[in-house]
Order: structure tokens, then sequence, then C-alpha cells
């Protein structure tokens, strides 16, 4: 079936507001973008990536939330298959499984699995695919959406008001649908803010939604840069713990694409995480510290640390479907946590979500 445009009239392109840059905000942008529709996406953050997050550092960068990522729809193996060199495989040896005294339980190959990570962060595979947002003028960087409202101008679209970096206030207008990119807490207080709770109805999918938190610990020990020097500790590079406080060890500089310096990413227990949840930074630091070195055996002094706490940082309880979309009033909303927990389920809930928008 064909359309007959009038002569002398072009059709006016649908307009798109999506709310969060991670990768499922990415991936819906771009398919919106690639599909001839007008999108604007905005980000709280300096830069894309959501917890697929890049802390760069003098002493090299740290993943700060996810790991790797492995690859099971087609789908995104496809969108891989087109970015070469901007992620590369990681050979981690094995995942050990340790005691909490760092004593080994067993040994778990990686599988057959490819585990994958981006060059030279995780981040970089986001923000790849965000640079034609970026080139197109649809990126709004520190730029956080307040609440969403019915346009004034006309009542069958949405404006969005936000604050900006220095906490300047703006309105932008003129939208045909708004598409929540956010962890599913963060999409239900937008949501409540803007008076549009029942978008999905009283029992939708997103209110039975749940993730655990997750503190994390970055550390760097200048003194010990291969080839100069061995490593420092275990011989391992990337392991699960029983330890009452840590769940996870990666040795960063293990990576492919990242600086030789020894740097390790430590990742709490959900458990500890959330009976520790509102304590400070340096509190949480330093118990996180004194357990690293309880399980590596690495008592040596830190020359960079640092911690984040992700309040949403892995998905307990998913919504069973790839995206949330009411139609009729046009909001939606998509992320990991509508099918799972792992890079590519946020990847495949984006791009369903553009797909049903369309």
């Amino acid at each position: 079936m064909s359309v007959t445009k009038k002569p002398g009239r072009a059709m006016t392109p649908r307009r798109f507001a999506i709310v969060g840059g991670g990768i499922a905000g990415v991936a819906c942008a771009r398919t919106l973008m690639q599909a001839g529709c007008a999108v604007t996406l905005f980000e709280r953050a300096e830069k894309v990536g959501g917890r697929m997050a890049t802390l760069e550092t003098p002493f090299g960068g740290f993943d700060q939330g996810a790991q790797y990522f492995t690859v099971r729809d087609p789908r995104f193996q496809q969108a891989l298959a087109i970015v070469p060199g901007v992620v590369k495989s990681w050979s981690a040896n094995s995942v050990r499984v340790l005691d909490p005294a760092g004593r080994n339980l067993a040994a778990v190959a990686l599988g057959r699995e490819t585990h994958w990570v981006g060059l030279p962060g995780m981040d970089a595979l986001v923000q790849h695919w965000a640079a034609p947002l970026l080139q197109a003028g649809a990126l709004q960087l520190q730029t956080s959406v307040l609440r969403i409202a019915r346009d004034a101008a006309n009542a069958q679209r949405w404006q969005l008001h936000t604050e900006g970096a220095g906490g300047t206030s703006k309105v932008h207008s003129g939208f045909d649908a708004v598409l929540a990119a956010l962890p599913a807490a963060a999409t239900r207080a937008l949501l409540v803010a803007s008076g549009q709770q029942p978008a999905f109805g009283a029992d939708a999918p997103l209110e039975r939604v749940w993730s655990a938190p997750c503190w994390t610990l970055n550390l760097a020990f200048p003194q010990a840069a291969q080839p100069k020097l061995t490593t420092l500790g275990p011989h391992w590079n990337a392991a699960r713990s029983t330890h009452h406080r840590i769940a996870w060890l990666s040795r960063e500089s293990s990576k492919p694409g990242r600086s030789s310096i020894e740097r390790w990413t430590v990742q709490a227990s959900a458990e500890w995480s959330d009976e520790h949840s509102s304590d400070d930074p340096q509190r949480a630091q330093d118990k996180l510290l004194k357990a690293f070195a309880e399980v590596t055996g690495i008592r040596a002094a830190p020359g960079f640390a640092a911690v984040r706490f992700w309040r949403e940082a892995k998905t307990m309880m998913p919504a069973g479907q790839p995206y949330l979309l009411d139609a009729k009033s046009g909001i939606g909303a998509c992320g990991d946590w509508c099918i799972g927990s792992r890079v590519e389920d946020a990847f495949v809930s984006g791009l369903t979500l553009a797909l049903a928008v369309l």
C-alpha cells in the first residue's frame, strides 16, 4: 500500500522524547531516528552509558557497572556486527568461586559463550551508537526530566519539564510520545511526579518489578604495572565470592584495550548493599577495602579508591514482557528490567519498543 503525498506538502515526522541514555534508550532512539522520526534523547549525566558506565581516572578506566556482556539474540548479534573495533572478547581464563577467606572452592570456565567488553571501556558501545544522535543535535546531556505534562499548545501532545546543569529550567514541547528508558523505580517516580502513574494500569507488570542495589569499589595499584611487575595477589582475573560483603571481583587491567596499571573492580553482594544502602561513601569504601584484602590477599594501600552506589543494579523480578506501552496516551517504557538483567535485555527492550510505536 502506497501513500500519495499532496503536491507541495511534506509529511511531518512524528516526534518522540526518550528519557534515559543507557543502552535501552539509545537503541530505541536510534531505531526511531533511522525510521525518519524526530527524536530527542534526554540524559541527566555528562555522557550516555547508563549502567554500562566507565569511570576515567589518571590510572586508567574502570567499568563501574556491567563487567561484560554475552550475545544470544540474533538482533543484538547483527547490531554488533556493524561496529567492529568497538567491542572485543575478554579472555578471563576462568571465573573462580571463592569462600569468605578467598580460598578456591571451584574454577568455573567461562564456557562456550563469548564474553565481550567495550573498547576502551564498557560505555564505548553506547557512545558509538549515540554518535549520530549527538551529531544531529538530538541528544540533551546533563538534562534531568522532572515531569511530563500535556502540551499547553496542543493537548494531544506532550511537554517535558527539565532541569539542566546549574539548575536551569526548561520546557520541551510538541512530542507525540514519551518513552522512558530508566530503571523501574525511576520510571515509577517519573510517572508519579507527572500524575501519570495509572498509565500502564494499577496491576501493570511495572508494579511487580524490583531490583537489587550494589555498592561498587574501584581500586588502582600504580606500583604494579605490567609488564614491569607481575600482578598483585591472585593469578585469576575474575571471581565470584561467597564473602558476605563481596559478590564479584575482576582485574580491570586484564581486559583488552585497558591500561596495564593493576586495577580492580569489586561489587558488593545484594544483601550487604541493601543493608548498607544508607552508608556514607567513605564508610562503604573502608568496609569493602577490608573485605577485598581478605579475599585477594592484597594488603597494599591503593593509589586510588572510589565507590559508587547503584540503587537498581540487578533485576530480581522482571516485568515479563519486552516493553510497556499505552498507545492511547503515548507513554512507553523499556529497560533490561522488562525481561531480565543482562545488557542484551536492555538492547532488545529498547529496540522492540521503538518497533512497536512505529
